[in-house]
């Protein structure tokens, strides 16, 4: 029978991602391909191939949900690690591989307590909360972002995050520095849109100096509710701009700009990387572990990039950040370049080549 793969993700793209394309990749290896995950992250598995077999436990977090329902969250795990151990024991995997949140906790649970050779997958600069409880209970670490920060005597292995094959396809495009002629200008807050991008961004790009103001053009991405405000500024100020909760075309979107503003989600930056496009990143301030900030230090370093706390992201602020790039096409273009070689566009077939070293332990 052919080997088995088990992935454990939780219901967010940024977990799903990674392990979507993990089990791409191992299928065309001739592996069998389960993922386990709860009903609420089996939400995000319409890209996966028809072959992997969707493995619903139950799981939980205490992230949502009252004093009640936090106080069941235990029980609900543990349940599920329970029902894990005994599907392993029927079809035993010969690696499983965790790519982080709370549903990735059962069958992490039921690998570790197997023995089966197991690694974790971290997309982020810092340790989700999963992860960082795994992270020493597990044959590897591979890290999508670096450098990581990892527990004392945690060694880490690069592999980069993998990236969707529509991104792969535009890998390198050849950029077009700012001049005097229309340029694209990109703006995403994520999976669920942000509202502070809607709120500084259009005032930013009014505040531009007229000679590059006629030239610009606006993508932007924005929540259901802040489309028609984000419209009428730019219209009432005869900014061409077009405005959706959702480009459908991103990787096209991302190609064709000569600047990207956003979150520095840990895809999002992957996928810069990749294409190579300079960003003006404006990491998620509640994030607890400020891992965003983390995801955007190498392309910073690199010079690919421009961070913007969102306490300092003001209109004024953001308006001298983009004509600093907007005007001067070199640095643009060694913006660009600089996005490239912090690229690992091969993050894939690193992963793939950790889940085959594994299998190796297992026999």
């Amino acid at each position: 029978m052919a080997p088995l793969l088990m992935l454990a993700a939780g219901g967010t793209g940024g977990h799903m991602f990674p392990a979507q394309a993990l089990a791409e990749a191992m299928l065309e290896q001739g592996w069998r391909v389960k993922l386990s995950t709860d009903p609420r992250g089996a939400r995000y598995v319409g890209g996966f191939p028809e072959a992997v077999e969707i493995v619903e436990v139950d799981s939980g977090t205490f992230a949502r949900g009252g004093a009640l329902a936090k106080l069941a969250v235990p029980g609900r795990i543990a349940g599920g690690a329970l029902r894990a151990v005994m599907a392993m024991r029927r079809d035993r995997p010969d690696v499983v591989v965790g790519f982080g949140g709370y549903p990735a906790i059962p069958a992490m649970t039921a690998a570790t307590l197997l023995k089966i050779p197991r690694m974790i997958h971290e997309q982020n600069g810092v340790l989700g909360r999963v992860n960082q409880l795994f992270a020493k209970r597990v044959n590897l670490v591979a890290c999508g972002t670096w450098p990581t920060a990892l527990p004392d005597g945690v060694a880490g292995e690069h592999v980069g995050n993998p990236v969707r094959q529509a991104i792969l396809d535009r890998a390198g495009a050849p950029y077009i520095p700012p001049g005097d002629y229309p340029m694209s200008v990109l703006v995403v807050g994520g999976s669920q849109g942000a509202r502070i991008l809607s709120d500084v961004v259009p005032a930013g790009i009014a505040a531009l100096p007229d000679h590059l103001l006629r030239n610009i053009r606006v993508f932007q991405q924005a929540r259901a509710e802040d489309v028609d405000r984000v419209n009428a500024f730019y219209a009432a100020r005869g900014i061409a701009a077009d405005i959706r909760t959702f480009f459908d075309d991103m990787p096209d979107r991302l190609a064709e700009a000569q600047l990207l503003i956003a979150r520095s989600g840990a895809s999002t930056v992957a996928d810069a990387c990749v294409i190579g496009r300079p960003a003006i990143w404006v990491p998620l301030a509640s994030a607890i572990r400020d891992e965003q900030t983390a995801n955007a230090r190498q392309m910073v370093s690199a010079g690919a990039a421009i961070l913007m706390p969102e306490s300092k992201f003001n209109a004024e602020s953001l308006a001298e950040h983009m004509e600093t790039v907007l005007s001067h096409p070199s640095g643009a273009l060694q913006m660009s370049r600089a996005a490239l070689s912090c690229a690992t566009p091969d993050a894939t077939a690193r992963l793939v080549a950790l889940v085959e070293h594994l299998a190796g332990l297992g026999q």
